[in-house]
């Protein structure tokens, strides 16, 4: 046989494939070699633990980076921060390797998704003019996410620091999910719920009734709540590794009460009976734990809403519940910033629709007289001056109070819990046309669900934030000078829904309004999921105490006809979709399958996804300064000394916040540093994320702005040398060119912390 010749093309090619097949080789060695460590790291989490100070300019890092170990030097260095939210660490690798073990495998995340914090309204109490003006505390979503050994099934719990799920987010999330995992993650085991802030921003809805509330749709504040909720399941999906769930339940006492006493008299005597208090005071803990027994995370769901902040207030932040994961994290993350460190602590919402933590009661705010009638009246000013008050001096006191009454409850029953959770996990999810669902009463009559509408009880509000024109709490008959706008305006409710809602009077009839888009979802997500003997009922709005309450029994003797006894049922509000209250079960019952059946549901109507939505209604403006002053300049500087107590403020040359949210990274809009003689290094100790610092925006007139710091100082602070820092970014654009957003920042001068 002669001899083969090869050119010069094939020899380049039998040498590129020898090539890339060595490459291959060393890489696929290097990935086994990895995982195996990392399934055995008992550091790996949502970030790792390093210095909190940093040295030389630092680029803003995508969340899913690795932040080095780093330092500012000098008393008066300038340098940019650090990235302060997300992880600071996360390990990326293929799908974890399952073992036999008697546990689950267990994935936590957690993720910034703060968004827009000045010039968006706030979502909840639907007050005109309050819009965000700051920053008290950042808002994190927190994925959890279980699976069985053999990885045969999972489900995923994420609780996220906003009023509620909105319709649209949820389908951008799936969206995402699917593009990334394929089918490991969909509707049917993914739950998201929010914790019902009211201090939230506004403006990520699809629905008209919501867009008009929130002065348009918001690309940003929608931007952030969806990756951050991605990001925060892509984290506890890296983050999988064998452990074991323990749970615990006890009542809290101090931290509620019933703001609706004369509605919930309302239900049987025989039923109310039954319990020993017209809200629901019992707390359910999940404890998570690797193998090696080291904490992982916790979910908590306890009825209460998180309005401990009033409508008065105009900074960005968590609430009540948001102060229990903020105590709880840094607990288990010593040395941590917030939003830092492996531990995850959720406190999600629960059947809280008619539960406030304001548990002074409702007074007049003009007269100090109680107002707790059944219209919530005032003999002087009607129900607009009725308002219910915290136990503390002031908002920020009722909620650092009401947060670690929970607190303190949440961490005796996680060190104590002891009952593990056992068995397989299961998910059901079905979408329902909630308009058209016949509801069987008894062995006799039937009932028919409508189109969905608002009443005039809607618009008054309550205790917690009355609304702002002159509607009553309970009102069983319309308004004829409103209902008259409305026909003229809007159309008059048709006869059908007039009946199918009575006796409630009908302000507005969304569901039969259209334009733009639907004013109301009529689609909404109906979900279960099993872990074990525990049952998670993700409710699409906010029951209340009794609807709760007949909710869990309904589940429970569903699961006992086939078979599986003694489940115990939590109930996960403000999930997937807003639906307002729920006040009874019967109005909203739909078929709930047994895990056995999971397999004959159908999958139903699936809702739509919008285009063209409002924009928002405030413009986009230049950010300009004073004369002879540059962003970040110091308008009032810091005392030369405070003491422990007092409380550090700054006033800076400022640029609007929300420019700071033009793009998606990370970002602090402050830090207080502490000047460390033995590395001559300022170390950072709190930022934005941190509960005693307040970030204060002033909006003046063509542009000009200004911010104030303030650090309210511990008792516990080290005795040393500090400062305050400002990073924003002011808004430029040319004559008929883009607009672009440049960063800046500001420090005060050194000051020291002393003794009193």
């Amino acid at each position: 046989m002669a001899k083969r010749t090869f050119s010069s093309l094939e020899i380049f090619l039998i040498f590129l494939l020898l090539l890339m097949t060595a490459i291959t080789v060393a890489l696929l060695t290097l990935l086994f070699t990895t995982s195996g460590i990392s399934e055995n790291n008992k550091d790996i989490g949502v970030v790792g633990h390093g210095s909190l100070a940093t040295q030389g300019p630092t680029a803003t890092q995508d969340s899913s980076t690795i932040q080095d170990t780093s330092t500012t030097q000098g008393p008066l260095s300038t340098q940019q921060p650090p990235v302060t939210h997300g992880p600071s660490k996360t390990t990326t690798q293929g799908p974890p390797v399952f073992q036999n073990f008697s546990g689950y495998h267990i994935g936590v995340g957690r993720a910034d998704c703060t968004g827009q914090v000045a010039d968006i309204p706030l979502m909840g109490y639907a007050k005109a003019g309050q819009t965000a003006r700051g920053i008290l505390t950042r808002l994190y979503s927190r994925a959890f996410i279980l699976a069985e050994p053999d990885a045969s099934k999972r489900v995923v719990f994420v609780s996220i620091d906003i009023g509620m799920v909105s319709q649209r987010v949820r389908l951008e999330v799936l969206r995402r999910l699917q593009n990334q995992y394929g089918d490991l993650y969909t509707q049917e085991n993914v739950v998201l719920s929010g914790t019902h802030t009211h201090s939230g921003p506004a403006g990520y809805f699809q629905y008209t009734i919501f867009v008009l509330s929130s002065e348009g749709f918001s690309r940003r504040t929608f931007e952030f709540i969806v990756d951050g909720i991605v990001k925060s399941i892509d984290m506890a999906h890296r983050n999988l590794k064998p452990g074991r769930i323990f749970v615990n339940k006890g009542n809290v006492e101090g931290a509620q009460i019933n703001r609706s006493p004369y509605s919930y008299l309302q239900n049987p005597l025989s039923e109310r009976n039954r319990y020993s208090a017209n809200t629901d005071k019992e707390m359910l803990v999940l404890k998570m734990v690797d193998l090696n027994g080291e904490d992982l995370g916790l979910i908590s769901w306890f009825a209460v809403h998180p309005v401990s902040m009033n409508n008065t207030n105009h900074l960005v932040n968590s609430d009540n519940v948001g102060y229990v994961s903020y105590m709880f994290e840094q607990e288990k993350n010593k040395g941590e910033l917030p939003g830092q460190g492996p531990f995850v602590a959720a406190f999600a919402s629960s059947n809280l629709g008619d539960v406030s933590p304001n548990i002074l009661g409702p007074h007049c705010i003009n007269t100090g007289e109680s107002c707790d009638n059944f219209n919530s009246f005032c003999p002087i000013g009607g129900s607009d001056m009725c308002m219910a008050a915290g136990p503390g001096k002031d908002m920020f006191d009722s909620t650092r109070i009401i947060g670690d009454t929970i607190y303190q409850k949440a961490k005796e029953l996680y060190d104590i819990a002891s009952q593990e959770i056992l068995g397989p996990l299961s998910a059901a999810h079905q979408w329902v046309n909630m308009t058209d669902v016949t509801v069987q009463l008894n062995s006799t009559h039937t009932a028919k669900t409508c189109k969905p509408a608002l009443g005039h009880s809607f618009a008054a509000g309550t205790i917690d934030g009355v609304g702002g024109l002159n509607f009553t709490q309970g009102a069983t008959e319309g308004d004829p000078f409103w209902d008259s706008i409305r026909d003229q305006l809007l159309g008059e409710p048709s006869n059908e829904t007039k009946d199918c809602h009575k006796p409630k009077p009908i302000l507005l009839s969304t569901g039969e309004m259209s334009r733009p888009h639907p004013w109301h979802p009529e689609i909404v997500d109906v979900q279960i999921i099993t872990l074990g003997s525990l049952v998670i009922a993700a409710v699409p709005g906010e029951p209340t105490t009794m609807s709760g309450r007949r909710l869990r029994e309904a589940i429970q003797k569903e699961f006992e006809t086939s078979g599986r006894q003694n489940m115990t049922v939590v109930i996960a509000g403000l999930c997937n979709v807003y639906t307002h209250y729920i006040a009874t079960y019967e109005e909203y019952q739909v078929s709930l399958e047994a895990p056995d059946t999971v397999a004959n549901l159908s999958r139903g109507p699936e809702p739509p996804f919008f285009s063209q939505l409002m924009l928002p209604l405030t413009s986009n403006q230049v950010d300009r300064t004073p004369e002879n002053t540059t962003f970040g300049d110091v308008l009032h500087p810091a005392k030369p000394e405070y003491q422990r107590g007092e409380v550090a403020e700054v006033m800076f040359v400022g640029a609007n916040p929300k420019n700071s949210a033009e793009n998606l990274t990370d970002h602090t809009f402050l830090t207080v540093e502490k000047y460390e003689n033995t590395s001559a290094m300022w170390q950072i100790v709190h930022n934005d994320a941190s509960w005693d610092t307040r970030f204060y925006w002033h909006k003046g007139s063509s542009g000009q702005s200004n911010v104030t710091i303030e650090w309210h100082i511990a008792g516990t602070t080290p005795l040393g040398l500090y400062r305050i820092r400002y990073f924003g970014h002011n808004r430029k654009q040319n004559f008929l060119q883009p607009a672009v957003f440049l960063p800046f920042q500001g420090a005060s001068a050194p000051f020291w912390v002393t003794i009193k």
